[in-house]
């Protein structure tokens, strides 16, 4: 899959992005769930999606719900389902069920994790520094460090982020960052090895379910323009921020 591009105020999402993207929704099958924050309600099943290779983890591809050779008639014994810990769901690519219920959206951060809020205002400082480079330690390194692209990067993160951004000085990424962590954000995939919080939340929701008040604040991040393209696929495939419930930095990414 392409490297995404950064959409910047009024630019149009690409054209082939998108036509991916459909792809990509037209094809997957349930794989996961969105669910929502806080314990004891009942789970809120928003998206699901085929898990997939995700290269920048340098993951091989999770398998698909019947055992290789399932139906061949190489063997008499009945299907079994996959172990839980070889299933790998990709949570940075959003796919969207329309008629599932809609996820819990919150906007307090008190209930966030202490480790999920610390790296949260971490983030935020760092970008109103107007330096890129005081993203680096945040960021982390190896098996651990944050995705920020859905393909493979060369070469230094902060390079990759700095190179971004429309301006010389990585500033325009800086803020987008910080702009997405002050919207509302999403607790997904509770319990599973990819549970994040996640923002904007508008990544786990279909557009066509927004209000007119949600679409206000999504307005405040992509253009009409884009709206109208990622209408056609009834998903937000802009920048999102997933931070793990340990307070690690797992993700910030766009495209499908």
């Amino acid at each position: 899959m392409p490297t995404p591009h950064l959409l910047r105020p009024g630019a149009r999402i690409p054209a082939l992005a998108l036509a991916l993207f459909g792809a990509l929704f037209i094809a997957s099958t349930p794989g996961w769930a969105l669910t929502e924050a806080d314990a004891g309600t009942a789970p809120a099943a928003i998206g699901q999606m085929q898990p997939e290779t995700n290269s920048d983890k340098g993951a091989q591809a999770a398998p698909s719900a019947k055992s290789p050779g399932a139906g061949d008639n190489q063997s008499d014994e009945p299907d079994q389902a996959e172990p839980e810990d070889q299933q790998t769901p990709d949570a940075v690519r959003p796919q969207i069920n329309p008629n599932a219920p809609l996820p819990e959206v919150s906007y307090d951060l008190s209930k966030l994790p202490p480790a999920v809020r610390e790296m949260h205002d971490k983030i935020i400082e760092a970008c109103k520094t107007g330096d890129v480079e005081k993203l680096r330690p945040l960021i982390g390194s190896g098996s651990e460090q944050t995705q920020l692209s859905l393909t493979e990067i060369n070469g230094d993160p902060i390079k990759f982020l700095h190179d971004l951004s429309g301006d010389t000085d990585g500033q325009e990424i800086l803020a987008i960052l910080e702009m997405l962590l002050e919207t509302g954000y999403v607790h997904i995939n509770v319990g599973k090895p990819d549970e994040a919080y996640v923002w904007p939340y508008f990544y786990a929701m279909p557009l066509s379910r927004l209000t007119a008040s949600q679409r206000v604040e999504l307005f405040k991040i992509i253009t009409a323009g884009d709206y109208e393209d990622m209408k056609t696929f009834d998903a937000y495939v802009f920048y999102r921020v997933g931070i793990t419930p340990q307070g690690r930095w797992a993700f910030f990414v766009a495209g499908d």
